[in-house]
C-alpha cells in the first residue's frame, strides 16, 4: 500500500531537527509514498525546500493543510497543543511523545483519537530502544558540554574547570546510571581529563563500564549512602536515568544540595521525563538554566535540538526502516508483524496502549495486541 506522509516543520522552542531529510523522503518516495513536507521544515540545518523537492517531495506552506490531509505524521519532538488539535481519528503519528510526566499532552492525544507510536518506547531483541537510543547518545554527550559551560563563573558556576590544569585537580563529575547517555557523558568526560564517577544500580552494568574504560573511570554501586557523598562532592552531577516510558525516579532529593559547592551544576538530561532530580523543571535553549539554592540547574527538554544536523541524520539513520515498514504496510499490520515496533504504540482511539504510561498517568490500559485482534 501507499501511505501519504506529512512533515510539518518543529514549532517547539529553538527546535531545528526535522522528521525526515531528504535522504529518508527519497526512499519513502521510491516505495510509492507521497510525502508532502512544509516549506521550510529544514531550512534551520541546511535542508532546503529544493532539496526536498529533488527527493520527491510535495512541499506545503501550510502545518495545517499537512495535518489536515495527511494519513501518517513525522515529527521530532511530541506535538505542542496546537498540533494536537489538528490530529483526528484514523491518522497516525510517529515521533518522541515522553507521555509519562505530560498529562495535557496525553488528554489531548487520547481526544484527538489518533493513533501514537512513540520512538522512544520502541524495542529490539536484545530488550533496548533503538529509536532513543541515538538521541540519548548525543544527550549524554552534550551533558558534559553544557555543563562545562555552566560551570564557568560568567555563567553562575564554581568557576572549576573539568580537565584541571597542571598543579590543579580536574573537576569531580558524577553521573548517576550507566546506560546509553551515562556511557556517553562519562566517555566525553573522560575526554576532558575530569575525575568522573559513574553510579548505577545493575552490578553487571558497572562490571562492562569497568572492562569498557579500565581504571580511569571509577564505578560506584548507587545505593543511597553512595549518592548522598559523591553527590556532595561532585562539581557536576548527570542524571542519566531512564525508565522506558515511565517517570524518571528522583534521585537527588533538594536536601541534598545545601551540602554541595555553590555554584556546581546538576545537568538533567532525564527532564524528557520528568526528571530525576527533584528541584528539575523543563526549560529551553533560550532559557537553559536556573539557580535552587546556589546549585546551577541545566534542564533543556530537547538537548540534541541544539546539534539539531548531527541529531536529525542520526535519528533519521535509525526511524527509516519502521517508518518504512508503517507506510508500506500500514499500522496494523506493522505492528502485528513486530512485537517491537508494537511497544512504540501509546494512544489508540482515544485509550492508552503502554502499560508504564497509563499506571504513571492514571489511567486505564489498553493491552495493544487487543487492537489487533490477538
Amino acid at each position: 500500500m501507499a501511505t501519504h506522509i506529512g512533515v510539518p516543520k518543529e514549532i517547539k522552542n529553538h527546535e531545528y531537527r526535522v522528521g525526515l531529510t531528504p535522504a529518508s523522503v527519497r526512499e519513502l518516495t521510491a516505495d510509492g509514498n507521497r510525502v508532502t513536507v512544509q516549506s521550510g521544515a529544514g531550512a534551520g540545518i541546511g535542508f532546503s525546500d529544493e532539496d526536498y523537492r529533488a527527493a520527491g517531495a510535495d512541499l506545503s506552506d501550510s502545518a495545517a493543510d499537512i495535518f489536515a490531509t495527511a494519513e501518517m505524521i513525522v515529527k521530532v519532538k511530541e506535538p505542542q497543543p496546537a498540533e494536537c488539535r489538528m490530529l483526528r481519528p484514523g491518522q497516525l503519528l510517529f515521533t518522541y511523545l515522553h507521555l509519562a510526566p505530560d498529562p495535557e499532552q496525553t488528554r489531548l492525544l487520547m481526544d484527538s483519537g489518533c493513533t501514537a507510536v512513540a520512538y522512544e518506547t520502541v524495542t529490539d531483541a536484545r530488550g533496548r530502544l533503538p529509536l532513543l537510543a541515538p538521541m540519548s547518545e548525543i544527550a549524554g554527550r552534550m551533558s558534559i558540554q553544557v555543563g562545562a559551560v555552566a560551570l564557568q563563573k560568567s555563567n553562575g558556576g564554581s568557576g572549576v574547570l573539568l580537565g584541571g590544569v597542571p598543579g590543579v585537580l580536574p573537576g569531580k563529575v558524577l553521573v548517576i546510571g550507566g546506560g546509553v547517555v551515562g556511557t556517553n557523558a562519562a566517555r566525553m568526560a573522560m575526554g576532558l581529563g575530569a575525575d568522573v564517577v559513574v553510579a548505577d544500580r545493575s552490578v553487571d552494568r558497572l562490571a562492562q563500564l569497568d572492562d569498557l574504560f579500565g581504571p580511569r573511570l571509577k564505578t560506584v554501586y548507587a545505593s543511597a549512602d553512595a549518592l548522598d557523598r559523591l553527590v556532595a562532592e561532585a562539581d557536576l552531577v548527570v542524571g542519566a536515568v531512564l525508565v522506558a516510558g515511565a517517570a524518571a525516579p528522583k534521585l537527588v532529593r533538594r536536601a541534598q544540595l545545601p551540602a554541595m559547592r555553590r555554584g556546581s551544576v546538576l545537568v538533567d538530561v532525564a527532564i524528557d521525563q520528568g526528571g530525576c532530580f527533584e528541584t528539575s523543571h523543563a526549560t529551553t535553549h533560550s532559557d537553559p538554566t536556573y539557580i535552587v539554592d546556589g546549585i546551577v540547574h541545566y534542564c533543556v527538554a530537547n538537548m540534541p535540538g541544539a546539534v539539531a544536523r548531527t541529531s536529525t541524520e542520526a535519528l533519521n539513520h535509525a526511524t527509516l526502516p519502521f517508518a518504512r515498514a508503517l507506510a508500506g504496510k500500514g499500522w496494523r499490520r506493522a505492528l502485528a508483524e513486530d512485537p517491537h515496533l508494537l511497544a512504540g504504540l501509546n494512544i489508540h482511539d482515544g485509550r492508552v496502549t503502554h502499560a508504564a504510561v497509563a499506571e504513571a498517568l492514571g489511567h486505564p490500559f489498553a493491552d495493544p495486541r487487543s487492537l489487533l485482534g490477538g
